[in-house]
């Protein structure tokens, strides 16, 4: 049995964050989660809020609190949500937690042993208005790459291009907004990925099974230009994890702390010595799933992200673990996405465009957002998420296909059986033609989720719930039972157990719907399905049931034009 480390890319605590983030990493992170999980295998889904660095204080003085007393709170705000939309973390952390602030600083001790950090002496943006060094996310202005006029000191949102706060054209705080900025000299601690150049080369190079997409950014960022960056891995800042080599002082450093993008990944490892510490594991337990010389074999190590977060998770994170000279275990498979984007704009947190998190929750269950995200999710390219859009695969997947065959056959039998499974007839070639047709069409559903392809996996859990209702239809139990009711007992028999059915296999993108599919068959039983005569036998004759309630009520027009008017691209 495969154990299978599973962490998404974890979102920065300055806020809500939106659906477009959400499908981006954590969402497809669950899919594939849940889906490991039901297939018998051992999983640690790992995730965390990403809580140092400008944006929380940024936040936390936008809200009027201490970026401490903030962090706290919004973690609370975002894990709260994500049980909402049913995220199924083993952990949900904190990277300012006493295991990261440690880890962090023993990895810069390691990499400082080894000879891969070095002290810079470079200009920094100062704000006379401030009073303060301004640090990356501080500054905005014009990119020099792609002419974008709201670039921030660190990357440009619309190009990805890495970029210095000293790149930038007509810099300016975002503190004051002041233009008057000043570069003054400071000095920094650099990780030198530069001298790590060959090993990340061969690294990327064997990873031949990786999406393209991933990839293609990592060796353009690689190769590109001059190639590989060494990269500051210090800032002037309070907030944050404090500079040290180990546990010991590192002189020159003093008042600074670590670049969030350094501390940031080495969160995922942190994260699970904090499961530990919040189950009341032990150190060998959590390190066992990081540790390659202490039973870390076993595991495989899949990561989820956007793709504007593919180049520090394929280099700079793995030069900081290669480079600790430890047996860290690196990640086996990065399945990353490109952007989706909405009703013909993108989302933006910081502009607050889009659908957030907490108003799709506010309008409808989480199992319609998940399953349109899913099965629209950005693999090959970018995505647009329209409310027409919405409307039309909420009714016709979810509640004309999947919520048309349950309701029909459950109370269909209710009214001519009873609420128990009916005895009586046998399978004959319209039935076993199903299980033929099913048969290949999980196996294939099957074959997509253990490769991370959600449009495709969507697409043939679908085809499985369309199959249902033309057997239904072309059955027709309602016309058998006028002359042979036995027969019409033994079709009726085969609906309600591939209602089981789907609940088994419709539990990783519906999860509460598929719990709602197995309440009314009154079963338990969601044993992953092997051979599907047998599971389309697993509910006996005079097995009881319940008619559910209505599994996916439609969207009218009317709501979508409220939806659409209401969330115009902005939010309050």
């Amino acid at each position: 049995m495969t154990r299978h480390l599973i962490t998404s890319a974890i979102p920065y605590i300055n806020g809500i964050k939106h659906l477009g983030n959400l499908v981006g990493s954590q969402l497809p992170a669950d899919l594939y989660a849940r889906f490991q999980r039901a297939r018998g295998n051992e999983v640690m889904f790992l995730c965390a809020t990403d809580e140092h660095g400008t944006p929380a204080e940024l936040a936390a003085s936008k809200a009027g609190k201490p970026v401490a007393e903030y962090c706290a709170e919004m973690h609370d705000v975002q894990a709260k949500i994500a049980d909402g939309f049913r995220l199924s973390f083993d952990h949900f952390g904190r990277s300012s937690s006493p295991q990261n602030h440690a880890l962090t600083q023993h990895f810069a001790g390691q990499l400082n042993k080894a000879g891969l950090i070095r002290e810079v002496s470079e200009k920094q943006m100062y704000s006379p208005a401030d009073s303060r060094y301004l640090p990356d996310r501080y500054i905005e202005g014009t990119c020099p790459n792609c002419g974008f006029e709201s670039a921030r000191g660190d990357q440009c949102d619309n190009c990805t291009k890495q970029l210095d706060p000293t790149d930038l054209l007509n810099p300016r705080s975002v503190i004051s907004g002041s233009t008057a900025l000043e570069e003054r000299e400071t000095k920094h601690l650099y990780l030198c990925q530069s001298q790590m150049r060959g090993q990340l080369q061969d690294w990327i190079d064997s990873k031949t099974d990786w999406p393209v997409l991933t990839t293609s950014i990592a060796k353009k960022w690689l190769n590109d230009g001059d190639g590989l960056q060494d990269r500051g891995i210090t800032r002037d800042l309070d907030w944050g994890i404090p500079v040290k080599d180990g546990e010991a002082d590192w002189p020159g450093m003093e008042g600074k702390v670590f670049y969030v993008w350094f501390d940031a990944p080495i969160e995922y490892i942190a994260c699970a010595s904090e499961w530990a510490e919040a189950n009341g594991k032990t150190e060998a337990d959590w390190q066992s799933w990081w540790r390659t010389d202490l039973g870390a074999d076993d595991v495989r190590y899949t990561q989820f992200m956007g793709k504007d977060n593919v180049p520090f998770h394929t280099l700079s994170f793995p030069a900081t673990i290669l480079g600790s000279g430890e047996d860290w275990k690196l990640v086996d498979y990065i399945k990353s996405f490109n952007y989706l984007n909405y009703d013909g704009g993108q989302f933006s947190t910081s502009r607050g465009r889009g659908v957030f998190m907490d108003q799709a929750l506010e309008l409808l269950p989480a199992d319609y957002w998940r399953w349109w995200l899913l099965s629209h999710a950005p693999e090959s390219s970018d995505a647009e998420f329209t409310w027409e859009n919405f409307q039309t695969s909420v009714n016709k997947d979810l509640a004309d296909v999947l919520g048309n065959f349950v309701s029909r056959i459950t109370k269909f039998c209710r009214s001519k059986f009873g609420e128990e499974v009916p005895a009586g007839g046998s399978h004959g070639p319209q039935e076993q033609a199903l299980i033929a047709e099913l048969t290949t069409r999980i196996r294939a559903y099957e074959g997509f989720m253990e490769a991370m392809e959600v449009r495709k996996s969507a697409q043939e859990l679908r085809a499985i719930w369309v199959a249902g209702n033309e057997y239904l239809q072309s059955a027709a139990p309602w016309s058998t039972f006028k002359t042979d009711p036995e027969q019409a007992a033994a079709q009726v028999r085969l609906g309600l157990n591939l209602i089981r059915l789907y609940g088994v296999l419709s539990a990783p993108f519906i999860p509460d719907a598929a719990a709602s599919l197995l309440a009314a068959m009154q079963t338990e039983d969601d044993t992953w399905p092997d051979d599907i005569a047998a599971a389309l036998s697993a509910l006996p004759a005079g097995h009881g049931f319940t008619v559910p309630e209505v599994l996916f009520a439609k969207i009218s027009d009317e709501e979508r034009e409220d939806w659409q008017n209401r969330f115009a691209g902005t939010r309050d």
